[in-house]
């Protein structure tokens, strides 16, 4: 119920947040509301990662609805290697390379930088 209900919420927002990303972009060559989706979700689990690790806050339901429901649902790598096989698809090896390495080289900085934010604020 927990995970279902947090996915739920998780790819709602994921939906919105990405075309709206999109759009405002203006671009149909690159798939920015993907990568700020899995931005944003990299850091996010990065800070609540960390907190849930060093402040236990955390009770199992509760990491169940936000880890695997919300964050599950929110960040889809499937939707990025879906982008990225159709700019590869398309001939445009550059664009597909840029949208892996952006996705993978900011994601894991992302995720280093949520965890020391919440270090640092709860320390």
């Amino acid at each position: 119920m927990y995970v279902a209900l947090g996915g739920a919420l998780g790819s709602v927002s994921r939906y919105l947040l990405g075309i709206w990303t999109q759009s405002i972009s203006k671009s149909i060559d690159f798939p920015y509301g993907t990568l700020t989706v899995n931005l944003i979700g990299c850091f996010v689990i990065g800070f609540l990662t960390q907190l849930a690790e060093a402040r236990g806050i955390f009770t199992p339901e509760m990491r169940s609805f936000v880890f695997i429901g919300i964050l599950g649902g929110f960040t889809t790598f499937s939707s990025f290697g879906n982008d990225t096989m159709n700019l590869l698809r398309d001939g445009e090896t550059i664009t597909a390379l840029a949208n892996i390495g952006a996705n993978v080289i900011f994601g894991l900085a992302l995720v280093w930088l949520g965890r020391t934010a919440a270090y640092w604020i709860w320390r």
